[in-house]
């Protein structure tokens, strides 16, 4: 059980926030936990399904990352939508539609196929990260925001801890009623996204003034915590697109993506490359998972008591960086499994402080677009960039040591770009409006 605790002592504002982080991150976890599950599961189908549809690793590869094409095109609209009509029927209704097409991958027969779900799954989940993203600024100030994302965040590894052994367990099951092992396991995975849909109707409000759960002075106390916290430049949504540190944020998440997916959805392949197993491999694959949900907690909440949020970025990136270089040049099997698990870890560290950053600068309908944004190139672009080349490099060269060195140039990239943002993070672009 991950403890969620925002402070030392406990001023009445503290204890206020921290009710809502146990009424309400909990819950988001375990949505993020589905939303992981339903995205990254096509790196264990891959163990059979691949030679059962004659995936090439090119195809393959696109295949993974076509998913973050949809994924980048419909972030900016789906927050703008958020803010319009509210958190709870949207993300209601994405849960709905992405379980519905998470389990139509069963479905897929060829490569077009393949590409069309990935792509369709891509946009409806778009809605999802940056829209919690975005829900925490509804509650919480700055100060604590970081370790309750990085707190959030964990979700991904847990997915990737629960969903490595699982997804090869139902593996298992191929033959039972005539679908294949990796059918089951859209399917089996899918279900808890449809189920979890009416939960958010019931127990995830809209923001502070629409909890049950919360007093009349409960409530003033929140909005007046956030009133003095909100210190954007940006309010608006288009003036954002005006303010080059915007983009910078795009690029550092970019290179992130690029690193953390290129090895993640590759890993399960990887790992099987080395003689393991398809039942071992996702046991094998759980144990980096294991690692960031410590790293991610420990990185956000020292980030949360220095204040300090640009080298807990360009720390972890670097480590990226490095990882990679190394996981292209040692022989050891070993060597390459630690290295790369490094990369992931380094990876899911940099998220808590990373997610504070552009609050500094954006809110209200700026957030919801610059964050929307931000995650759109980063995730988006990175996330399909990453596991496309590798793929087209592995089935070029053969292996995936070549590939793992291209790699490396984007979280390098990400840490020198955010130490310059640093040095020009007080300068004011345009003036919040009075």
């Amino acid at each position: 059980m991950v403890h969620i605790s925002i402070g030392g002592q406990m001023p009445a504002a503290d204890k206020i926030f921290l009710k809502c982080a146990w009424r309400l991150v909990p819950l988001m976890m375990l949505l993020y936990f589905v939303n992981i599950m339903d995205r990254v599961n096509v790196g264990f189908a891959a163990l059979t399904m691949n030679r059962e549809l004659g995936f090439t690793p090119a195809v393959y590869g696109f295949g993974a990352g076509a998913f973050f094409l949809g994924y980048a095109l419909f972030q900016v609209p789906a927050n703008m939508i958020l803010e319009r009509v509210g958190a709870r029927r949207w993300i209601c209704l994405l849960l709905l539609l992405w379980g519905a097409l998470s389990a139509s991958n069963a479905a897929v027969s060829g490569a077009t196929g393949f590409y069309t779900v990935r792509i369709s799954l891509g946009l409806i989940e778009a809605g999802f990260y940056p829209g919690m993203i975005l829900y925490l600024t509804y509650w919480f100030t700055k100060p604590h925001r970081g370790r309750l994302v990085a707190i959030f965040m964990t979700a991904l590894p847990l997915a990737n801890i629960v969903g490595g052994p699982l997804s090869s367990l139902i593996l298992g099951m191929n033959g039972i009623l005539r679908l294949a092992g990796w059918q089951w396991l859209f399917l089996i995975e899918a279900a808890p996204a449809i189920v979890l849909a009416f939960t958010v109707l019931k127990f995830l409000p809209d923001g502070p003034g629409k909890a049950a759960w919360l007093s009349g002075d409960d409530k003033a106390v929140i909005a007046a915590q956030l009133q003095t916290d909100d210190t954007a430049q940006h309010v608006n949504f288009w003036p954002v697109f005006a303010d080059s540190r915007v983009y910078a944020l795009a690029v550092i998440y970019f290179g992130y993506a690029v690193g953390n997916y290129g090895v993640g959805l590759w890993l399960p392949q990887i790992v099987q490359g080395m003689g393991v197993s398809n039942l071992a491999t996702g046991f094998v694959v759980a144990i980096p998972y294991i690692a960031s949900v410590f790293a991610m907690i420990f990185w956000g909440r020292r980030s949360d008591r220095s204040g300090e949020r640009i080298w807990h970025v360009a720390l972890p990136a670097t480590l990226m960086a490095a990882c990679l270089l190394i996981a292209s040049l040692v022989q050891s099997n070993v060597m390459i499994f630690l290295a790369l698990s490094l990369v992931l870890v380094g990876a899911l560290a940099l998220q808590g402080p990373f997610w504070v950053l552009p609050s500094t600068w954006l809110g209200g309908a700026a957030a919801a677009g610059g964050i929307a944004f931000i995650n759109a190139i980063g995730t988006g672009g990175g996330g399909f960039f990453g596991p496309y080349v590798l793929g087209l490099i592995r089935q070029a060269t053969g292996g995936f040591s070549t590939g793992m060195a291209v790699l490396a140039v984007a979280p390098g990239l990400s840490a020198i770009i955010v130490l310059l943002l640093g040095r020009a993070k007080q300068r004011p672009l345009i003036a919040k409006p009075t």
